[in-house]
């Protein structure tokens, strides 16, 4: 999995997700790319995930950039247990997605290839995204 090995505090705050990306969302290293719509927490189970569809689906051809990386820590307090007591222990690490935000990018297949690969990734993302390429049809 996808986790930090370091991190300078255990547990962060929820903070805000509003507004648009307002880096990262052109193609930068590949040749196609899947672009966020939705604003959301995405977590690294849902990442790993839609790169090991993406890696079986191209047979280990051609290249996958993860643009982004689960940083944030999400803790959980155990079921049943009452109200107070502090905060509840890191559970997961996600990844804070605004839309536009490019996700991942594949390069040096064909574009079929890539578009059927991106449309796996995206059933394991669980959130809305759309395939853009740097040819920009």
């Amino acid at each position: 999995m996808l986790l930090p090995k370091r991190v300078k505090y255990r547990k962060s705050q929820r903070g805000k997700i509003k507004g648009f990306a307002t880096s990262g969302y052109e193609i930068n290293f590949g040749e196609y790319g899947l672009q966020m719509l939705e604003r959301g927490w995405l977590s690294n189970v849902q990442l790993e995930a839609a790169r090991v569809a993406i890696t079986r689906h191209m047979k280990r051809k051609g290249k996958l950039w993860l643009r982004m990386f689960p940083d944030k820590s999400i803790t959980k307090k155990p079921a049943e247990t009452r109200m107070g007591k502090g905060k509840g222990a890191p559970e997961a690490w996600v990844i804070v997605v605004r839309p536009g935000k490019v996700l991942l990018e594949i390069g040096g297949v064909p574009e079929i290839t890539a578009r059927e690969a991106m449309r796996l990734a995206a059933a394991k993302i669980g959130m809305r995204t759309k395939f853009i390429s740097r040819h920009g049809f």
